[in-house]
């Protein structure tokens, strides 16, 4: 059973910066791999940032050189620290444990945390 629990979204103007919490517990290669995504309106899931146990990082093109995601595994705990925020950020933010590994049986969601950036 892997147990995700999404926090820190919030309103933000734009320039502003947020920082989103996921914590996970249940199946240790589930959670190996973590990471966040949002939906554009009308467009398929969008990787925004995914960290592995082992320390890797890697950033969707949209983000790179602004948001930073980081992995606590005693904690089993992945931050993203969002930075130089823009309205077209605005989004539900979903942290997912699993998904990039590739199994089936290893793809769970989180409720989803509200982020929107005003100008």
């Amino acid at each position: 059973q892997v147990q995700v629990v999404e926090s820190g979204g919030g309103s933000v103007q734009a320039g502003g910066s947020l920082r989103l919490s996921c914590a996970a517990s249940g199946d240790a290669v589930c959670i190996s791999a973590m990471g966040w995504y949002r939906q554009r309106p009308g467009k398929e899931w969008e990787l925004v940032a995914v960290a592995l146990s082992g320390g890797n990082t890697y950033y969707g093109d949209s983000v790179k050189g602004r948001f930073n995601i980081s992995r606590d595994n005693a904690k089993k705990t992945v931050y993203l620290q969002m930075n130089d925020l823009k309205p077209e950020d605005t989004d539900v933010y979903y942290c997912n444990a699993g998904r990039i590994t590739g199994y089936p049986g290893c793809d769970y969601w989180g409720q989803g945390t509200q982020v929107t950036v005003s100008s």
